[in-house]
Formats: C-alpha cells, sequence, structure tokens
C-alpha cells in the first residue's frame, strides 16, 4: 500500500504534517478528513500534488503508457479500473501520482481527456484532444494506440538523431577548446618576436587580426562570458513566450537542409492524424482542430488554421495549404486528387508513410555529411593560425 505524505490544518487552525497509508488518493483524502484534519496538500512518494503539473515524464513512459491503455480497453476492462492497473504497474513516481488523480477525477465523473488536460508536461495536447476525439467518436482505443505510435516514433527519431550528432558534436567542442587555446595561451607569445615588423608596418594582415583577436578574448573574456550569458537566458525566456516560440518554429522552416527536414516531419505527423480522424468518421473541422496540434510548428499551425476557414467557407483543402506556400507541391497535388476521388484518409496516411520514409533518409545523409563538414571547418580554423603565425616568421626570415 502506498505512503502519502500530508500537510493540512487541524480544527484549530494549526499546520500539522505526517505520513498515512491509503490505497489511492481519494482515500487518503478520506482518511484525514475522518481525523478532522484539512488537507492543504498531499503527497504520493516524494512528488507534491500541487507540483505535478510542472513535472514532465519521459516520451518512452508515456508510449508505452498509452499502448498499455489501448490494449486493455480493447480487451473489455474497464476505464477506471484500466488506469488503477498502470498506476499500480508503472515505476516512474511521477506518473505514478498523475494517474491516481486522473483515477480520482474521472471516478468524479470527468472526461478522460478533462483529467489529462491538468499536466501539460506529461500529456500533449495532441494526446488530449486525440483522446477526446476518440471519447466522442467511440474509437478510443485506436486514438490511444495512435498516440502510442506517434509518441514512440518521435522519441525513437530523437534518439536516433542525438546518437547520429554525439560524435560530430563531441569533434566540434573538441577542437574548438584546441583552437581557443592556441589563441589565448600560444599566440600571445609570438606577439613580442613581431613588434619590430609591426613598428615598420611589414606584419601580415592576418597576423595584426589573429593577434588583436587574441589580446580581446584575454583581456576581455570576462565580459564575454557575462555577454553570453545574458544572451542565452535572453533566448530562452524568449522560447517560452508565443512570439518566440513563432518565431523558432519559423526558423526551423528556413534552416539550410535542416529546414526541409523539420517541414517533413511536421506536415507527415499532420497527415497521419488527419488520415486517422477521418477514417474514423470525426467531422473535417474537428479533425483539423486536433491535427493543427499534431504538427508541432505554429508556421503550419496558422496555416491548417486558415484551411479550416476556406473549408468552412465551402472550399477545398487543398488550395489553402498550397496558398500558405509551407507544404510541399507533391503533398497539395495528392491531397487535392484525394479530395476528388474520396479517398482522403487514405491517401493521408500513405503521404505520411512517404514523407517519413524521405526524412529519414535526409537525416541520415546529412548526419553523414557532418562529421567532414567539422573536419573541415576545424582544419580550416587550426590552419589559418599556422598561417597567421608562419607568414612574419617567413619574412623576418628572408630580411636576414
Amino acid at each position: 500500500m502506498p505512503e502519502f505524505s500530508y500537510t493540512a490544518r487541524d480544527l484549530a487552525g494549526e499546520k500539522v504534517s505526517g505520513q498515512i497509508s491509503a490505497v489511492s488518493q481519494r482515500e487518503a483524502l478520506n482518511l484525514l478528513s475522518g481525523r478532522s484534519l484539512f488537507p492543504l496538500s498531499v503527497t504520493v512518494g516524494s512528488i507534491s500534488t500541487s507540483d505535478l503539473a510542472r513535472k514532465r515524464v519521459k516520451g518512452q513512459v508515456m508510449a508505452l503508457t498509452y499502448s498499455q491503455l489501448s490494449s486493455l480497453l480493447k480487451s473489455g476492462v474497464p476505464l477506471l479500473r484500466s488506469l488503477r492497473i498502470i498506476q499500480e504497474q508503472t515505476s516512474d513516481k511521477t506518473l505514478k501520482a498523475i494517474l491516481d488523480e486522473i483515477h480520482l477525477k474521472v471516478e468524479d465523473g470527468r472526461g478522460l481527456a478533462e483529467a489529462m488536460t491538468g499536466y501539460p508536461r506529461a500529456f500533449s495536447d495532441m494526446a488530449v484532444n486525440m483522446a477526446r476525439a476518440g471519447s466522442e467518436g467511440g474509437f478510443l482505443e485506436e486514438a490511444l494506440e495512435r498516440v502510442a505510435r506517434f509518441t514512440e516514433q518521435q522519441e525513437d527519431l530523437k534518439s536516433e538523431t542525438i546518437g547520429a550528432l554525439a560524435y560530430p558534436l563531441f569533434l566540434g567542442t573538441i577542437g574548438s577548446l584546441i583552437v581557443a587555446t592556441l589563441i589565448i595561451f600560444f599566440v600571445p607569445r609570438f606577439g613580442e618576436m613581431f613588434d619590430s615588423l609591426r613598428e615598420r608596418g611589414e606584419l601580415p594582415v592576418l597576423t595584426d587580426w589573429l593577434l588583436a583577436f587574441s589580446n580581446l578574448l584575454r583581456t576581455w573574456w570576462i565580459l564575454i562570458a557575462f555577454f553570453l550569458a545574458i544572451v542565452i537566458v535572453f533566448l530562452r525566456y524568449q522560447l517560452q513566450t508565443e512570439s518566440g516560440r513563432r518565431f523558432s518554429d519559423a526558423l526551423k522552416l528556413r534552416l539550410p537542409l535542416a529546414g526541409a527536414i523539420f517541414k517533413n516531419l511536421a506536415v507527415a505527423r499532420f497527415c497521419r492524424v488527419l488520415g486517422t480522424l477521418l477514417r474514423n468518421g470525426v467531422p473535417i473541422l474537428k479533425s483539423l482542430e486536433i491535427s493543427r496540434e499534431a504538427a508541432g510548428n505554429r508556421v503550419l499551425s496558422e496555416a491548417i488554421n486558415q484551411a479550416s476557414e476556406n473549408i468552412t467557407a465551402g472550399e477545398s483543402l487543398a488550395k489553402p495549404l498550397a496558398a500558405s506556400g509551407h507544404f510541399p507541391r507533391t503533398v497539395v497535388e495528392m491531397i487535392s486528387v484525394a479530395e476528388e476521388s474520396n479517398t482522403l484518409d487514405e491517401i493521408l496516411v500513405d503521404i505520411a508513410d512517404g514523407l517519413e520514409a524521405r526524412t529519414s533518409r535526409h537525416l541520415t545523409l546529412l548526419v553523414r555529411l557532418l562529421e567532414p563538414i567539422m573536419l573541415l571547418i576545424l582544419a580550416a580554423a587550426v590552419l589559418f593560425v599556422v598561417i597567421a603565425l608562419l607568414l612574419p616568421v617567413i619574412k623576418m626570415s628572408s630580411t636576414i
């Protein structure tokens, strides 16, 4: 039986705290009320319920949770019993506490999607909307299964990308440290040696630049580090605002090479979720509202929102998507044909499969190119330092 830590006030208004054993949070609250205590906060393990909304659960854990819940519901296990089974089996303390609260809310008569909305770091907007559509349309099991696959795909892609970028990033970090060490500690030793050439105005431009840059780093490194720290804090703050997130999403789509990958992944997510919803009979406008969140890019979401408005006015889906300029031409043409042939749900899933396969190939190629590009950049930096130091030495030896 789990232990719950609590903070409460007694009849005299004094704050008291302690631990209590209970099967669920509801039982813990009832036991506290029976002791004439008024709970202020309840803790499952080491996590306070008031902090759960800010707690994050790993994507792989959530993918497994969605899959298990879908399987249990398909087997005929009631929702409340399914939530309790998963809550008891999971080893993630945060998820255990969240599922306990969701069980309590569902038991009180709330829908699953409504209960999920209070934990945005665990359940994405797409997952909540899919659960809501599944509950309303009678296909909750399939909706959760789709969310599980989608979440697992995203986590696999993230893991593959991080693993592939690990070595190039390692090379870049080590190379940058080597170049910085050369410039800060090695280059200044040549300054006095080249004073005579500087006085005669014969010091090569490259050498003069290198010495000036080295002196700048050595003299103002504290100020530079402080400035960079301020920039990082500012950027992190901006990325938490709606305008900052939109700017970040727009920038992702414009990045050389990587921009096409970000765009294709977002369009694939949108097409797969939209196709799934349409296949299960969800109205087109409701499907667009849910799939817009699945895109994961605010710029594309705005284009999809415009498409919803056009459909309300009686126009096709393909036209506003093409006008946005953010959807590949082939995708728009396939959607246009599918609308005419009334096979939009099938074609959208095919589009998602094709985009994901193409993106996987592009990502593999990009990662393979990163390593030689990093080596070339580092070699160019070291070569610049060597040439800048050798030129005055050669000039001095020729005048002897």
